[in-house]
């Protein structure tokens, strides 16, 4: 313990004693682990959020839809062109029918509409035709107001829930709801204001410009028919414990019999989950990390050669002393272990130092951002293994050749 004691303060000493060389090696490591941890955590902020994005869709939900999601449509036109729309038929047939469903729900984008109150309008609002389960199945949270209760959707009430960017642009700070806008060419009654989306990469459902309409109400404003122009997608939520695979053969079942389908048919379908871009995922942020580490290896091996030319020069420096060290009875795992220290310590200084640049970067990316980016505990403990295996390296062949030495020459140097 008290040669490990020691060879910290003889470490700590030359790097006090020794300020531009110190600096000039800790700025090699601290570029290095920069560029690796730098873009390490960057790739892990950016597949956080992504998978963050898919998971509020659900991994237990399948989407009923004329197309499939890992398919380009233009490759096969016509083939999906003939597909019917899925509409209401086919909901009312899975929410009846289906036994493996905790949920069903449908939900058909009705057209981009222009929103008025008094003399204020805001345009382009993403209009959506909703059943009344859409609220408990997408978990809906609201500034103010609520959903629509079972008579209002039952009985197609001229009621509309809308979006916070689209509640502040009409009515400024004043509580929106119980009050009259137009759309549709009707005046509808606001219920309910959904509160404002959080920052997110990907937003699947930019619920801040959009209005919801009762399904039963979108029949007397728009057409809801399957040849509509519009589209829509039937959305079914697993029962606790049900697979996947269990829960798309229960609704191929239930859909072909909607469509009337005979057995030898194929399906006029598609079912699509979030689990189908698991894979892509995987894939992607693969390339990513892998490219990451390549970059920064680079930057990092050149910090390693940096500091093992300045442990060279340490030893050559310090020859006499270590010569007068062994001749007074210092063990050669002594020397070694002195430099070894010296060369772990610097890299670890230039490590933090790497560290903290990592966490103003991101900081800053983060401010100017639409999604967080942070340095994790993961990446901090990468960090400091790097920064000690960078030391053994870039320290061991100085040290060893330090250890050694043949006292006599030392002292005669």
């Amino acid at each position: 313990m008290y040669v490990l004691k020691e060879s910290f303060s003889q470490a700590y000493s030359q790097l006090i004693a020794n300020k531009l060389r110190s600096f000039l090696s800790l700025l090699g490591i601290m570029i290095g682990i920069f560029c690796i941890i730098a873009v390490k955590s960057a790739v892990d902020s950016l597949e956080d959020n992504v998978r963050t994005s898919f998971d509020k869709l659900g991994n237990d939900v399948v989407y009923v839809s004329k197309t499939p999601w890992n398919e380009d449509p233009g490759d096969n036109y016509w083939k999906y062109a003939r597909r019917p729309n899925p509409g209401y038929r086919e909901y009312k047939e899975l929410a009846e029918n289906m036994k493996l469903a905790k949920l069903v729900t449908y939900s058909m984008f009705v057209g981009s509409k222009t929103v008025k109150y008094q003399n204020n309008s805001v345009e382009r609002c993403f209009a959506v035709a909703v059943t009344e389960e859409y609220d408990r199945f997408h978990k809906l949270e609201y500034e103010s107001g609520r959903f629509f209760s079972p008579n209002e959707y039952q009985l197609g009430l001229n009621k509309i829930i809308i979006g916070h960017k689209i509640a502040r642009e009409l009515f400024g700070e004043a509580d929106p709801v119980g009050r009259e806008i137009k759309i549709f060419g009707r005046d509808v009654v606001v219920v309910g204001v959904i509160k404002k989306s959080g920052k997110s990469l990907i937003n699947f459902y930019d619920f801040d410009n959009a209005v919801l309409i009762g399904f039963e109400f979108a029949r007397s404003v728009v057409n809801v028919k399957p040849n509509n122009p519009w589209s829509g997608n039937v959305q079914i939520k697993a029962a606790d414990g049900v697979p996947e695979k269990l829960l798309k053969d229960d609704i191929t079942i239930n859909v072909r019999k909607a469509h009337f389908l005979k057995p030898s048919e194929k399906d006029d379908f598609s079912m699509n989950s979030m689990t189908m871009f698991a894979e892509e995922l995987n894939s992607f942020f693969g390339v990513l990390n892998f490219a990451g580490l390549i970059i920064g290896g680079f930057a990092f091996l050149v910090g390693i050669f940096s500091v093992a030319n300045i442990m060279f020069v340490s030893v050559k420096e310090r020859t006499g002393i270590i010569g007068i060290k062994k001749a007074l009875g210092a063990k050669p795992w002594v020397i070694l272990l002195e430099f070894l220290i010296e060369s772990i310590l610097l890299c670890l200084m230039g490590g933090l130092v790497g560290l903290v640049f990592v966490w103003l970067v991101l900081k800053g990316l983060t401010a100017i951002s639409e999604f967080e980016m942070y340095v994790s505990v993961k990446n901090m403990i990468v960090t400091l293994i790097m920064a000690i295996v960078a030391g053994v390296i870039a320290g061991f062949i100085p040290a060893w050749q330090a250890a050694k030495m043949d006292p006599v020459e030392a002292i005669r140097s």
